[in-house]
């Protein structure tokens, strides 16, 4: 799970004009990883403090001096590679992370997409490969077609509450079943 240091994390919050976005930031990251128990939770970070949190939670954590999430990953993911044989990478922020921990996703690779359908906001990836994360606009898509290049079998789940994270103002008032 990649966090970034909560004083600078959610930017689209800032700008949008909510003023606690790091609080926000940090309660999110706190039902993500609660919501992934029993599961082994590995905090990637290039914060003190977020290392610092992760550590008081009981979460292991993979210092990193990334400076894109892509890079954060791409390492996390090299060096955990010979330690689990997949990893679940998910965000943060996700509105309603409830039942992360028993999440059970088929073979090959597993993405989760956001409620717009553009961004992956889960992603399960096998260990040991040349997997090239495509983390932004449009990584959905990304995502599909790196599996495809790895000619791996690619699972994409449109419909899952964890299709809701929080990125803008708007986010954090968003009804679900209003769809």
């Amino acid at each position: 799970m990649p966090i970034k240091q909560f004083d600078l994390a959610k930017d689209r919050l800032r700008q949008g004009g909510v003023r606690d976005a790091a609080r926000v930031a940090e309660q999110l990251a706190r039902g993500v990883i609660a919501s992934a128990a029993p599961q082994t939770v590995i905090v990637v970070c290039e914060s003190d403090r977020v290392r610092d949190f992760a550590m008081e939670l009981g979460v292991r954590v993979h210092e990193s001096n990334a400076t894109t999430l892509n890079e954060a990953v791409t390492v996390a993911y090299e060096h955990l590679g010979n330690e689990f044989d997949r990893l679940l990478i998910v965000h943060s922020d996700l509105r309603s992370p409830q039942g992360l921990g028993e999440f059970v996703p088929g073979p090959g690779i597993t993405i989760v997409t956001d409620h717009r359908r553009d961004g992956t906001n889960l992603l399960v990836v096998p260990t040991r490969l040349e997997f090239r994360f495509s983390y932004g606009r449009g990584s959905r898509l990304a995502h599909e077609i790196e599996a495809n290049r790895l000619g791996l079998e690619c699972a994409v789940v449109f419909d899952s509450p964890w299709a809701y994270d929080i990125d803008e103002p708007r986010d954090l008032d968003f009804d679900p079943d209003a769809r």
